[in-house]
């Protein structure tokens, strides 16, 4: 551009259609030639605001605004925009007090910025004090005025329980604390009328014009307030008004069938979504990967990932999360490393979803590549994921780094609280758990349902029984919390392993719900280790009268028989489970060695490098019993040769396992074994004399606890 008549015509002509610019460089250089060729006027001076507010230039429209001593309601409307856009909320009301004592009244153009703020500052009763402004000047009639006050309300919803119903109130009436300068000056605008009903509803019904923005926000409101329902049936509403549902309705009722597991409902959405063409929508997309996962269809959430377009990180997101709920841990680590190679940056939510995968899978080498991942993108300060290091850390077997995390957290909520103090019962440290219990009461954390499983998990772990108990009857009583059958069975554990069996019969028995197998299971259990064959007779009665499918019991009493030597009653079990078609889950360990995870079935000769850890272990066998290792043939449940049970013992899993981690890793690593059923007496007691020959720390943690084995000892003092 240059200061010439053909200049000042292109300035009057760009001034007079804005929307031909299309970049910020053109905004300035239509400001500078204005400056050359243009006397200073309001008008022109507001005309060039409002183009730096298209621009999102906050710093050029101040100056410009500034330099106004009586800005017309174009430069008002403008900054008040601009203010907005820029998440300066504070601002954009504290600009339109400035405006209303001017005297300037507002237009409808302005009031959904000057509400959208009221939103983001959850101050309701500003929003009301806005709403009794719109009404007054008789813009409540404007389509995106009246969606505005849709939104705000919707997201200020504020809820009360009148005669078992909801209803949602607002008081036009109340006074706002004098401190809020804001509230203060729009208060003298309220009206004096008292409104009981729900203001989303009311403002949609006296609405004289709709459109899907607005049905589309109603609904929305709903579904994430909760009122599921009443979602579902505006939905059908706004068909019946001759409005099409759009790619934002849908993605806003899926959730709702996700929550109920109705994978039918969900089915037809999805099937009008494919009508409509709405399915390639990342949001729709994303939506229906988590209704198929809540409602346990993985595979058609897969099917729908695989089928989108376009991948964003909230469909990555969304099908790695569903992946781990659904128990697909690998599928899911899979997953996060394809996003990764796709250049899509994890966000804090993935890395939530996938540490349980690591916990669960106990791969402490991916757990800390993903630990300096966070670090290095500064998402270590989020209080969520670093509650997930915590609990990935405890659950991988390295409790100090666990407890170094959470020491060093600036904030700790119950999520936090709890994972530590888990974390420590898993591990036996009893004392340290209880410790951290009574620190996160005396720092007015609340404990809740889980944090007791983690109290009697503890206590159960060394056997404090009257701790346990003090616990059990404080927290109904002190914390109003009703014992579940998560708090039952571990009650249960605890009596069972102290070996108060009786006790924990009766206390079953007197449960205020009907005991589950699983509960049963755990005295059953305890029978077994205690030798109790008449009171295990009982037992297995009471789990095949509500379970009559469960495993576990048919296992453990053929075990129970065999360890008394009563061959044709543990011949009879094992028939009974031929005949019902019931398989044992195989004993199974693995270990990772080398960012590679083994695994290892007892007796299994499958790996290529059998031969070599056969050999080991031979070697190994003869140290320990060298050492007074005695083999402990009474925990092999066949009608065989003591020969044959030896061997038995000799290629159980987890020795496999260890063998394996000695011979593939440098002499003093530690090695860390995960099992998914309990360590066998007799293999405890040889990894004890192993931990001493090799000079190694020993971590295994079976399908109750760890056991770290050092120096010919195990944290858990034989008690397990």
């Amino acid at each position: 551009m240059t200061s010439s008549p053909c200049a000042k015509t292109l300035v009057k002509t760009l001034l007079k259609t804005p929307q031909n610019l299309k970049t910020k460089f053109q905004a300035k250089q239509l400001h500078a030639q204005f400056l050359k060729t243009q006397p200073h006027s309001p008008s022109s001076t507001s005309i060039l605001i409002s183009i730096y507010t298209n621009f999102n230039l906050l710093q050029g429209s101040l100056f410009l605004f500034n330099s106004l001593r009586a800005p017309p309601l174009l430069a008002w409307k403008s900054i008040i925009k601009c203010y907005a856009n820029a998440g300066l909320f504070a601002n954009t009301l504290t600009c339109f007090i400035q405006m209303r004592g001017f005297g300037v009244y507002p237009d409808h153009r302005m009031f959904p910025f000057v509400l959208k703020a009221c939103a983001f500052l959850k101050n309701l009763r500003l929003g009301e004090s806005i709403h009794g402004c719109i009404i007054r000047l008789g813009l409540d009639f404007d389509l995106f005025t009246g969606n505005a006050l849709l939104n705000m309300y919707a997201k200020l919803r504020s809820v009360e329980v009148n005669g078992g119903r909801k209803v949602f109130t607002f008081n036009m009436v109340d006074r706002m604390p004098k401190s809020d300068e804001l509230c203060e000056t729009l208060s003298q605008e309220k009206g004096e009328s008292v409104i009981q009903l729900d203001s989303v509803t009311k403002v949609f019904k006296m609405m004289p014009e709709r459109d899907v923005v607005s049905w589309n926000t109603v609904i929305a409101g709903n579904a994430q307030n909760g009122m599921s329902e009443e979602a579902l049936r505006m939905v059908r509403e706004m068909g019946h008004a001759n409005m099409k549902p759009d790619s934002f309705t849908l993605s806003s009722v899926l959730p709702i069938f996700a929550e109920y597991v109705d994978v039918m409902k969900g089915k037809e959405i999805h099937g009008y979504a494919i009508r409509h063409r709405f399915d390639s929508d990342w949001y729709i997309g994303s939506s229906l990967i988590d209704m198929y996962a809540n409602c346990a269809g993985i595979e058609d959430s897969c099917r729908v990932f695989n089928l989108l377009p376009q991948k964003d990180d909230i469909s990555w997101n969304s099908i790695i999360a569903g992946c781990v709920q659904n128990g697909m841990f690998d599928e899911g680590l899979k997953l996060f490393r394809r996003m990764l190679m796709a250049k899509v940056k994890p966000r804090e939510v993935s890395f939530a979803s996938i540490m349980p995968a690591c916990a669960y899978l106990t791969t402490l080498h991916l757990g800390k590549q993903l630990h300096g991942y966070i670090i290095r993108g500064g998402f270590d300060v989020n209080m969520f994921i670093a509650s997930s290091l915590v609990d990935m850390y405890a659950k991988c077997g390295n409790i100090k780094a666990a407890r170094w995390i959470f020491d060093h957290m600036e904030h700790h909520d119950m999520v936090s609280w709890t994972a530590i103090i888990m974390g420590h019962a898993m591990h036996g440290h009893a004392r340290d758990a209880l410790s951290l219990f009574k620190k996160m009461e005396m720092d007015g954390v609340k404990p809740n349902y889980i944090s007791f499983i983690a109290v009697f998990t503890a206590c159960s772990h060394v056997g404090l029984t009257d701790e346990a108990w003090r616990h059990f009857n404080s927290m109904s009583q002190n914390h109003g919390i009703t014992p579940g059958l998560e708090h039952y069975a571990a009650m249960a554990d605890l009596l069972g392993r102290a070996g108060k069996l009786e006790e924990a019969s009766e206390f079953i028995s007197r449960m205020h719900i009907t005991p589950t197998g699983s509960i049963w299971s755990t005295l059953l259990s305890a029978c077994r280790v205690h030798k109790n064959l008449e009171l295990a007779e009982k037992v297995v009665k009471e789990i095949f009268k509500v379970d009559p499918e469960n495993v576990g019991a048919y296992v453990l009493m053929s075990n129970i028989y065999a360890a008394a030597r009563r061959w044709r009653d543990a011949a009879k079990m094992r028939i009974l489970m031929k005949k019902k078609k019931l398989r044992k889950e195989p004993a199974c360990s693995w270990i990772e060695v080398k960012n590679s995870v083994h695994t290892f079935i007892s007796g299994d000769k499958s790996h290529p490098l059998y031969d070599r850890i056969y050999e080991a272990l031979k070697d190994l066998l003869e140290q320990i019993e060298r050492e007074g290792y005695i083999p402990d043939t009474s925990e092999v449940f066949h009608d065989v040769e003591e020969e044959q049970k030896k061997y038995l013992l000799f290629s159980h899993c987890e020795r496999l396992a260890l063998a394996f981690g000695i011979i593939s890793t440098p002499a003093g690593t530690t090695i860390r074994i995960t099992k998914n059923i309990r360590v066998c007496v007799d293999c405890h007691t040889a990894i004890k004399f192993i931990s001493k020959i090799v000079q190694r720390e020993i971590i295994v943690r079976d399908n109750s606890r760890f056991h770290h084995f050092k120096d010919g000892k195990c944290s858990c003092g034989d008690y397990w």
